[in-house]
């Protein structure tokens, strides 16, 4: 559905570009007139494997998650994304060839939608857009390339640790299996991990 101007999900988009470069009047307007708001049921899917990722996707409300399911059936957690975040499939989106991962909403969510043309056309007319969303697909960048590094050279512990920094409010939100999944490990050696932190001094 469009957006006006009243629209309290555009006012938390607006409000999340302060964080980098603040729009204009006029640009506040594009905004209305390119996202469209949709809300997701807990467990539905804005992108399935196979499909073409056609949306960035900022989340408003809830949760959603990332993932890939390998040939065993085993989902393996890449991305979580709750209020004030972004989550699309970069590569899909970019080349506009079928995803390798799934999206999911954890709780109910609302988000706004952005298509890949008009995300291109408000780059090509508005600078302080291509500026933003380069910001943004940087820091996705750094994100991926930290927990590369902590897969290859941290503990499990470590990376709990790390979780925790990165999305501190999500022990609260999320079952162990869905940590245990983005961790790489399993469920009953994170309640271990958790155990063990409980009783450091």
């Amino acid at each position: 559905m469009a957006l006006n101007s009243e629209n309290t999900l555009l006012t938390a988009l607006i409000n999340h570009f302060k964080n980098y470069f603040p729009l204009t009047g006029k640009e506040k307007e594009e905004l209305s007139s390119h996202f469209r708001e949709r809300k997701i049921k807990r467990r539905g899917f804005i992108l399935q494997q196979g499909d073409v990722c056609k949306h960035f996707s900022f989340v408003v409300s809830g949760c959603l998650k990332m993932y890939a399911v390998d040939q065993t059936g085993k989902e393996h957690n890449l991305q979580f994304a709750m209020e004030n975040d972004w989550i699309t499939d970069l590569a899909s989106f970019y080349s506009e060839k079928p995803s390798m991962v799934y999206i999911e909403a954890i709780e109910p969510s609302s988000i706004l939608q952005i298509e890949h043309a008009d995300l291109l056309y408000l780059y090509t007319n508005y600078h302080k857009f291509d500026r933003n969303f380069r910001i943004i697909v940087e820091q996705r960048c750094i994100e991926l390339q930290n927990r590369v590094l902590q897969n290859i050279s941290a503990s499990a512990e470590e990376r709990y640790r790390y979780f925790l920094q990165q999305y501190p409010t999500l022990p609260n939100r999320l079952p162990h299996t869905q940590i245990a999944s983005y961790l790489g490990i399993t469920p009953e050696f994170l309640s271990k991990i958790r155990k063990d932190l409980i009783n450091k001094p």
